[in-house]
């Protein structure tokens, strides 16, 4: 019989993955024309590249970390009694809370919503809503989604391929896109940079209060 936590984290993973990849990109085409995947085809740098391949790696390790465990090709290392259920109770809250907070944050970025930076695009900084709590809700949710599908079955690749959601998530916003927002947005998006937390309220923000190098944006 398949295991119970497997199950959970595999049917609500792939359906976060369908509704945060699949239905957005579909929306966002009926909205702009444009399915809003940049990818790391349009930015050369080595940092976009290395990022996006560590995306597409952990993503595709926490989708097949599940399968296995439900199917018993892993092992599930879970206590047992109460401390069992709590942690299987506390992953199913996680994971779904976490999804469901990426996809609200992807619903308030409306046309500037984009899978990777496109150098030679301009859009609009949001700062509302869940972009008032942190800088990057998105990701905040999706580390928070992949963590409790760690939690619903415990695997060595899910814990492998959360560690590496999490490395590549701070590798694509320090290295990618602040730089990127710093150039298009100057002044204001170090204002917003200021007050914000990058991916929890508070932590991560920027402390440098000279503008040197930052040119006004209206």
């Amino acid at each position: 019989m398949p295991d119970l936590g497997a199950t959970l984290a595999l049917v609500l993973y792939a359906g976060g993955a369908v509704v945060l990849f699949g239905v957005r990109s579909w929306q966002q085409r009926r909205l702009t024309g444009s399915a809003g995947f940049n990818g790391f085809s349009r930015n050369r740098s080595a940092w976009a590249k290395a990022a996006g391949m560590m995306f597409g790696v952990a993503l595709l390790a926490g989708l097949a970390a599940p399968v296995l465990a439900a199917v018993r090709v892993t092992d599930i290392v879970r206590p047992g009694g109460l401390w069992g259920v709590a942690l299987t109770g506390l992953g199913l809250l996680l994971t779904a809370s976490g999804f469901v907070f990426a996809a609200l944050a992807q619903q308030g970025m409306g046309r500037s919503w984009r899978i990777g930076v496109d150098p030679s695009e301009e859009t609009e900084l949001v700062t509302g809503g869940l972009f008032g709590l942190a800088r990057n809700p998105i990701f905040t949710g999706m580390m928070a989604a992949q963590a409790g599908t760690v939690l619903l079955a415990p695997t060595g690749l899910g814990l492998a391929g959360a560690l590496l959601l999490l490395i590549a998530c701070e590798l694509q916003v320090r290295k990618v896109e602040e730089p990127y927002l710093v150039r298009t947005h100057g002044r204001s998006y170090a204002e917003y940079s200021r007050r914000v937390g990058r991916f929890v309220p508070g932590v991560g923000r920027r402390h440098d209060r000279s503008d040197d190098g930052l040119r006004a944006h209206a």
